[in-house]
């Protein structure tokens, strides 16, 4: 049994960008927290009853019940001391003891994307009691993408996760975010439909030769 942290800005990230994986680790017994920074809303508009409402059921039928929310403000990360985002992701891997960490990527188009890698970063600095041994970052539709053209930005990945057997799962969890007060799910040919989710994951499984994966950067790899 592993513990699973998996850290990310809004309400969705964690199923877009790592669902497969969350699924895969719960059906070999792994232990997984999901931490969901900010409110994913308040930037658009007030209702974020309603976001963590679809978030838990998301995770619920990832078949993950502990789902933390710091409540920190959406669209804002980079705007407030590193320190502040830093301290609700520190107190988290205290309490849960994670030994593997999943986050953002660094180079993606969302500022929040951005400032959480980099307070991620911080919070699992491999120094003393520190549990975490292993860090990687998943790519999220509609903002990994759309980031810029330069190399340092980039997401290039290294790990691949066969999700052929979980890919059902992670969109039938996509669908919990329909209903929310401003749908997260649009239509096709948008990055996050769940046309486009199978495609993509199609897709990142046809470059290792498997039906289905979801793609990770492995940023720190700790051996015993």
């Amino acid at each position: 049994m592993t513990r699973i942290l998996v850290i990310s800005a809004h309400p969705d990230d964690e199923t877009y960008g790592a669902g497969g994986t969350i699924r895969k680790h719960v059906l070999q017994g792994d232990e997984v927290t999901v931490m969901i920074v900010t409110d994913g809303v308040t930037a658009r508009h007030d209702k974020t009853e309603m976001q963590q409402a679809a978030a838990r059921l998301a995770c619920e039928r990832l078949g993950v019940s502990d789902v933390r929310f710091p409540g920190l403000p959406d669209q804002r990360l980079d705007g407030m001391p590193l320190l502040e985002v830093i301290r609700p992701i520190s107190a988290v891997i205290n309490d849960v003891r994670p030994e593997v960490v999943y986050t953002h990527h660094r180079g993606d188009a969302n500022q929040d994307h951005r400032a959480l890698f980099a307070a991620t970063l911080v919070a699992v600095r491999p120094f003393g009691s520190n549990p975490v041994k292993k860090v990687l970052s998943y790519e999220v539709a509609s903002s990994t993408e759309w980031g810029p053209p330069f190399n340092e930005w980039a997401f290039q990945p290294n790990v691949f996760v066969d999700i052929s057997e979980t890919l059902d799962d992670k969109l039938h969890a996509v669908e919990a975010y329909r209903e929310t007060h401003q749908s997260e799910v649009p239509p096709y040919p948008h990055p996050r439909s769940p046309e486009a989710t199978r495609i993509f994951a199609q897709h990142r499984g046809v470059m290792v030769g498997m039906k289905a994966a979801e793609a990770f950067v492995l940023v720190r790899s700790l051996k015993d």
